[in-house]
C-alpha cells in the first residue's frame, strides 16, 4: 500500500511511503546492545536493518503542503547498494510518485515543500535528474515540484553547506542547491507558524537544526517527527541513533516532547518505522505508549 489517509481536524493527512532503505542496526540504535535492538528489528547478513522513508501530504487551504521528499533519483547504483534502496516506482518513476499518485495528486499540485533537515533521505526527493540527460556528465538537475516553495531551517542550509568528515556523507548539495539557483527556499529562523495550523517545532540532537512538523486543527495535534523519533523503538528515552551529532540534546528533546505529546494525545507520524506510520500518544503509568496505531500496510 503506497499510501494511507487519516484526519487531524479538518486537514486531510496522506502518509506516503517513498520507498525502504537499510541502514546498520548498531548505528541506528547507538549504544543499545544488539541482543535487545534486534528484537525489534531483525538485521540482515549486512547487520542493516529494514527502515522507511515515509513522507506527510497534508491537504490545507493554502494548498498541498509536502513534509519530506525521501531520497530522489539522482544516486548511482553503488549508492543505492550500499544503503539497501528500495526506491522504485512504475515506469522510471520514484516511489514518492507513485504514493503521490495514489492518492490523487502530481509533483505540479504541491505548493509547499517543508523539510525537517537536509539529509539525503529526507530532502533527495526534493530535486530530480532529467530522464532524457541521464547520461550527460553534467547531471542536470532541477526541483521536482515546479509550482512549490520550499522551506527550511535557515541555520540547517547554513550547516549543510559547510560540512566536515562526520556529516558530509549525509549532505549532498544536489539535493539543496538546486532549489536555491531557483530561488524557491523560504528559510525559517527558528520555530514558529508556517501556515495556519502548520509550525516549525526545533528539535535538535539528530542534527543542531532539525525540526519536526506540528499539524493542529479542530483541537487535534499531529507531529512529523522526522529523525527525532524515527521508529516507535526510539520512544524509549535512552534509544538514540549512532548518527546523532549531538545525543545528549537528542534526549532531552525526546523527553520535552514525549511529556507534552503524552498530555495533549497527540498523534505521532514515524517517518522511517516500516510497520508503524502513526499512532495516538499515551502514558500508561510509567510508559508512554501508542494507541489507534495505524501500520503502514502490506505490501509497501
Amino acid at each position: 500500500m503506497l499510501h494511507r489517509a487519516f484526519d487531524v481536524g479538518a486537514l486531510r493527512c496522506h502518509l506516503l511511503e517513498g520507498g525502504r532503505q537499510r541502514l546498520d542496526g548498531g548505528a541506528m540504535f547507538g549504544v543499545v546492545p544488539k541482543p535487545l535492538w534486534s528484537r525489534f528489528a531483525a538485521p540482515d547478513e549486512r547487520n542493516r536493518i529494514p527502515l522507511a522513508m515515509r513522507c506527510l501530504l497534508v491537504e490545507h487551504p493554502d494548498g498541498l503542503v509536502l513534509i519530506d521528499t525521501a531520497l530522489g533519483n539522482k544516486e548511482d547504483a553503488k549508492f543505492l547498494d550500499i544503503y539497501g534502496v528500495e526506491n522504485s516506482g512504475l515506469e522510471g518513476a520514484t516511489q514518492l510518485d507513485d504514493a503521490l499518485g495514489a492518492a490523487g495528486f502530481l509533483p505540479r499540485d504541491v505548493r509547499w515543500v517543508i523539510n525537517t533537515h537536509l539529509h539525503f533521505d529526507h530532502a533527495g526527493g526534493n530535486t530530480t535528474m532529467d530522464p532524457e540527460l541521464e547520461a550527460d556528465a553534467r547531471r542536470h538537475v532541477r526541483p521536482t515540484f515546479p509550482n512549490a516553495t520550499y522551506v527550511v531551517q535557515r541555520a540547517e542550509l547554513e550547516f549543510a553547506r559547510h560540512t566536515n568528515e562526520r556529516t558530509r556523507a549525509s549532505y549532498l548539495p544536489h539535493n539543496f542547491e538546486p532549489i536555491a539557483g531557483a530561488e524557491r527556499w523560504q528559510l525559517l529562523e527558528g520555530p514558529g507558524r508556517i501556515l495556519p495550523g502548520i509550525e516549525a517545532r526545533l528539535t535538535p540532537g539528530h542534527v543542531p537544526f532539525h525540526q519536526s512538523i506540528l499539524l493542529r486543527s479542530g483541537g487535534e495535534t499531529a507531529v512529523f517527527l522526522g529523525d527525532i523519533i524515527p521508529t516507535t523503538a526510539h520512544m524509549r528515552l535512552p534509544w538514540i541513533m549512532g548518527y546523532d551529532l549531538e545525543p545528549l540534546r537528542t534526549l532531552e528533546t525526546k523527553r520535552a516532547l514525549l511529556a507534552e505529546a503524552s498530555a495533549g494525545g497527540w498523534w505521532f507520524v514515524f517517518e522511517h518505522d516500516p510497520a508503524t506510520a502513526a499512532g495516538r500518544v499515551t502514558r500508561k503509568g510509567d510508559e508512554v505508549v501508542l494507541t489507534e496505531v495505524i501500520g503502514a500496510g502490506p505490501g509497501d
